[in-house]
């Protein structure tokens, strides 16, 4: 075989590998775990309060995907995306808007191909595009709800370090390497900012704008209060933690004397819905008077806004803050 064949095939071959090995080193480097976990990072420094946004001049700015346009003409967007940061979800404002409206387009074609009304096509297109931000309020609110049962913990950890004669950014930085998510990254986003040169008061302001818990801005304020007045940070730190304690027991004694009002709740709400559904499976053209009459319209619009006012009013009946 021909010598200068041989050869060509061998660069070819290298010349391949290379070009493989530098893509996946690449693609790595950009959309890699590393990358999308120091992506992150950065871009939950840059979400707390515009009081920093001097100080972290070299950061990168969070980015709002294809919604930056609209953002500056509607400031509720970025209010919007710090809640999408809340979350813990790596979602942007451009992901969210295309998920709504693929699932306002899909109720909408449901239900056209299910032959309901003009009327009933547009309420399960606005219903179809509310599915998503649920999912995201619900993550949202399970994310907070879970850094908040950490936080007794984190205080305690705090207390234990500061009597054993660690510095405050220390102890903070020990929070974030010993505790799971949400409460370690956040607490390590923190240590990051001080270390990058953010003063110890905006660092933990910007952790109680990321992390709008009540419990938590209780402690922001006592920590900045005590670095003004002076005192023990220790027993502070312990106080904290036993008020969150005692506010958990009352309010789960609070929850256990309300599940009746909130089964009631979710029973009389679903009920209509549910004996709707089996009469349509029992008898199809039962309930077509509802959708050819024009009083049975009206009827059903009086339904539906009876059912939401009565669900939001068993909710506002039930719900005890504590």
């Amino acid at each position: 075989m021909n010598t200068t064949f041989l050869t060509a095939a061998v660069l070819l071959f290298v010349a391949v590998v290379m070009s493989c090995q530098s893509a996946w080193v690449w693609w790595n480097g950009r959309h890699g775990a590393a990358a999308k976990r120091l992506a992150a990072r950065l871009e939950a420094l840059t979400a707390g309060s515009t009081s920093r946004r001097e100080a972290l001049s070299i950061l990168k700015a969070r980015r709002l995907g294809a919604a930056t346009p609209l953002a500056r003409a509607l400031p509720f967007l970025r209010s919007l995306d710090a809640w999408l940061m809340q979350s813990g979800l790596p979602w942007s404002l451009g992901r969210l808007g295309a998920t709504c409206a693929a699932f306002a387009l899909i109720a909408m074609l449901g239900a056209s191909l299910a032959r309901v009304p003009l009327a009933g096509a547009f309420g399960a297109a606005l219903a179809g595009a509310l599915l998503p931000l649920l999912y995201v309020r619900r993550h949202r609110a399970r994310r907070l709800r879970h850094f908040e049962r950490q936080l007794p913990d984190i205080c305690d950890m705090l207390a234990r370090a500061l009597r054993a004669g660690h510095a405050f950014s220390s102890a903070i930085d020990m929070a974030g390497t010993e505790f799971a998510e949400p409460a370690g990254g956040e607490f390590r986003i923190t240590f990051d900012e001080i270390n990058y040169g953010v003063s110890l008061n905006d660092a933990l302001a910007g952790l109680a704008t990321r992390m709008p818990v009540r419990d938590l801005r209780y402690l922001v304020i006592a920590v900045l209060i005590q670095r003004e007045t002076g005192g023990n940070l220790a027993e502070l730190f312990d106080s904290i933690a036993w008020l969150i304690r005692e506010r958990f027991k009352l309010f789960d004694k609070v929850r256990v004397l309300s599940a009746e009002g909130r089964l009631s709740a979710w029973v009389l709400g679903m009920l209509p819905i549910g004996s709707a559904a089996l009469i349509s499976i029992v008898n199809p053209t039962f309930l077509d008077v509802f959708w050819n009459d024009p009083v049975g319209v009206r009827l059903l619009d009086g339904i539906v806004i009876s059912m939401i006012c009565g669900a939001v009013w068993i909710r506002r009946i039930v719900r005890i803050r504590v």
